[in-house]
């Protein structure tokens, strides 16, 4: 345990600034707000309360006082001699003027390189005569549950502080494709936002973005964006002034128990492929059901951590993807595609329950041939093929799995389904060859997902 961080400190705290910003913001009345003739508005207005219009008048602004300037506080640090700044978007999302005070008590203007809402990152610029004390990104994969940091920033605007703590967790997900961040009671406040989080050697290894706390105050659980993360979205701000990640091109899930039994894995490791649009993946020769087990020559834990590993990739390069396909490994080449660029919105819509006639009793489900009427009604081609699930048992094994009506099987066994006798051959080739469940592929308002149904015994 060190005796003092204040050699740390000192080290550390002239590359850390507090950031200033001024926006534009619309102010609403100073009083209550009632409906349009109501009584109320005249007696308020009667006794002269701010906000409340005359007769015939409508209140400035429309409803409310004339927009008016806000500021807002936040934190951030120089990673550069030249004057390039991080922090979080969201300290300077929105804002008309950013202006950075030093340790020194120095203060300059900044303009925005580049920001990435997705991991919550900005990378700001300052121009001035001098060089800047800087700062270095640490290795945040080499941080372990319990070493000592410390957190520097602006809390409540308060001015520089330090707050020191231990690295409580890593890995932490909140809300973003992206997230990887690590826990630590070092106290974090709002002010704090953008601020670093440092390891005894004085290397950044967060920027220090969120609380959770039921009050708005520090209670010991802060988060801070793993520098890993942040440096890697830093330098494609610096080249590009935006973010460029890699785009494999499918969809897919995390691979449970039960389907690794069904399709004779060895481990539940990896990421099952649920579909494969046109793209990378399909130019490349990728199926859905296969399981990504490998990426760039790195081992896939889960689908979280290879769509890190995604997006971390250069796009436009090649990279070595091993999937396990029908029990045997296989090397596909996958040149990425950028992501940016192939972000989209879902078009399927959701479908209502599909006709019973001509339907069959199977693993708890009524099923019936889809046709193109019905497939038209649940968000997919006319020339679809599968069997629509019209009813589940809710004490079967299938609504414990999630199946609901409307839910379209096109694949069990990793084979294509059109009929009930292919799917009764699906399972019977199951219990053959001594499985206990069987994989089946749903589409569910156009989305494919895989689920491992118990099979039993004939």
């Amino acid at each position: 345990m060190p005796n003092s961080f204040a050699d740390l400190v000192e080290q550390v705290a002239p590359a850390v600034v507090n950031i200033t910003t001024t926006a534009v913001v619309s102010q609403p009345t100073n009083g209550p707000m009632f409906p349009e003739g109501s009584p109320f508005s005249d007696l308020f207005r009667e006794f002269g309360f701010p906000g409340m219009p005359g007769p015939g008048q409508q209140a400035p602004g429309g409803r409310g006082m004339p927009p008016q300037r806000s500021n807002a506080l936040g934190s951030g640090f120089v990673i550069s001699a030249d004057g390039f700044i991080v922090t979080n978007n969201h300290v300077i999302d929105g804002a008309d003027e950013i202006e950075i005070e030093f340790y020194s008590g120095k203060r300059l203007p900044a303009t925005v390189v580049g920001r990435d809402p997705n991991t919550d990152v900005a990378l700001l610029k300052v121009e001035g005569d001098e060089a800047l004390p800087f700062l270095e990104f640490g290795d945040s994969d080499a941080a372990r549950v319990g070493d000592w940091v410390l957190a520097l920033g602006n809390p409540l605007g308060q001015g520089f502080s330090a707050s020191s703590g231990i690295i409580s967790a890593r890995n932490r997900e909140l809300s973003g494709t992206y997230d990887d961040y690590l826990q630590t009671d070092a106290a974090i406040n709002r002010g704090n936002s953008g601020g670093p989080l440092f390891n005894l050697e004085g290397e950044v290894i967060g920027v220090n973005t969120a609380i959770l706390s039921p009050n708005g105050g520090s209670i010991g659980i802060g988060f801070s964006m793993a520098s890993n993360v942040v440096s890697s979205v830093i330098h494609q701000l610096q080249e590009y002034g935006e973010t460029r990640r890699g785009w494999l091109g499918v969809k897919i899930q995390d691979v449970t128990p039960d389907m690794a039994e069904a399709l004779g894995l060895s481990t539940e490791h990896g990421a099952m492929v649920t579909d494969v649009p046109d793209g990378p993946a399909k130019d490349a020769g990728m199926r859905a059901g296969d399981v990504i087990t490998s990426f760039d020559g790195g081992d896939v834990q889960d689908t979280r951590s290879l769509v890190r590993r995604v997006a971390e990739a250069p796009a436009g390069e090649a990279v070595d993807v091993v999937v396990m396909r029908e029990g045997n490994p296989e090397t596909l080449s996958v040149t990425l595609g950028r992501r940016e660029l192939a972000e989209g919105t879902s078009s399927g819509e959701e479908g209502g329950p599909a006709d019973s006639s001509g339907s069959s009793e199977v693993l708890g489900m009524s099923l019936a041939p889809l046709t193109p009427e019905v497939a038209a009604e649940l968000g997919l081609s006319r020339d679809a093929t599968g069997l629509v699930i019209n009813e589940v048992n809710p004490e079967s094994a299938a609504a414990e799995k999630g199946l609901a009506p409307g839910d379209v099987i096109t694949e069990m066994g990793q084979q294509p389904v059109a009929t009930v006798a292919d799917l009764d051959s699906r399972i019977d080739e199951a219990r053959e060859a001594g499985r206990k469940s069987v994989l089946v592929l749903i589409r569910r308002a156009g989305e494919p997902r895989f689920v491992a149904l118990p099979v039993g015994e004939e």
